[in-house]
């Protein structure tokens, strides 16, 4: 069982402007404050996957330092403006799984605090595991446990920030969030995003995981006054327990819809498959959407789903 989240205690408001729909262009080079100790830095990474970037989060202030969420890829420009904006004083840096827009610059960040002649921080998470692809293979020096809080002290040698570790594999086998239980921000990883669906990929990727792992968070809005989902990609989500609400419905609507296609089609192929369960996609975002089919597939018929595992793996 996880920790109990802490009571709720009055919490600073959020920058306005980190919840806005059309808040200013994406921009790389300085981190965004959507809190007095809660820094949005995104790595200058854009693309289909990683839609403006990878946002790497820091979590802290002078007082107490930082604990670093997502480093992101290895980018030295992007780690050097991590280290500037937290002061060379972190902690501890987290990884939230262990994709490689995610994890890869944990190590070098590292590297750096340590050159700068601080401590050096643990790096921390979950070890990726054996379903993993070669590119998301990745070891933490300590693997944070289930419902671990780790927590940055003021000079007075009190609590100032407290971050409750949550095990939420579906998108990655090894994928955590992280609840700053002060404030109310559920950091979500790629198990959460803004303006785009995580992909669930086989075999590392599971929706019944992923679905279990949505209800542990809406769960989690209502025990601990969870307020905003701040996403690996994209803005700040407002009312959280909406937001997982619909993408829960979002998904089993695309599932009641693939088995509609499979009852139909039932000797199809998959590229079949999808291109009539996913004909409101554009064909350009297919080949990602093969991947979740597999994970609904997976769910709905376990034998053809192993099928065309062992096909892809032939």
């Amino acid at each position: 069982m996880v920790a109990t989240p802490a009571p709720t205690v009055a919490r600073a408001p959020l920058e306005p402007a980190a919840l806005a729909p059309d808040a200013a262009p994406w921009q790389h080079d300085a981190a965004v404050a959507l809190l007095a100790h809660v820094q949005r830095l995104t790595a200058p990474n854009p693309g289909r996957m990683t839609g403006p970037g990878t946002n790497s989060y820091l979590v802290g202030s002078a007082a107490t330092g930082h604990i670093v969420i997502d480093p992101g890829p290895h980018d030295p420009a992007h780690l050097q403006r991590l280290l500037a904006a937290a002061g060379a004083d972190v902690r501890a840096i987290v990884c939230t799984h262990s994709h490689p827009d995610h994890a890869p610059g944990a190590y070098p960040l590292q590297a750096l605090v340590m050159a700068a002649g601080r401590p050096k921080p643990p790096v921390l998470g979950l070890p990726s595991a054996a379903t993993a692809r070669a590119h998301s293979h990745f070891v933490p020096e300590r693997a944070l446990a289930d419902g671990e809080r780790l927590q940055l002290h003021g000079p007075d040698g009190q609590p100032r920030h407290t971050l409750l570790a949550l095990h939420t594999p579906g998108h990655a086998a090894n994928h955590v969030c992280l609840l700053l239980e002060e404030d109310g921000l559920l950091f979500s990883g790629d198990h959460i995003l803004n303006g785009s669906t995580t992909v669930i990929d086989p075999p590392d990727g599971d929706m019944d995981a992923y679905l279990a792992s949505l209800q542990r968070l809406r769960a989690l809005c209502d025990a601990a006054g969870v307020r905003a989902i701040l996403p690996a990609h994209g803005r700040v989500l407002g009312e959280p327990a909406t937001a997982i609400a619909q993408l829960v419905q979002h998904r089993l609507r695309r599932e009641a819809k693939i088995a509609q296609v499979l009852a139909a089609h039932p000797d199809a192929d998959l590229d079949t498959w999808v291109a009539h369960a996913y004909d409101d996609v554009s064909p350009e975002l297919w080949p990602m959407a093969r991947r979740s089919l597999l994970a609904h597939l997976q769910r709905l018929d376990r034998v053809r789903f192993e099928a065309w595992m062992h096909k892809e793996a032939v």
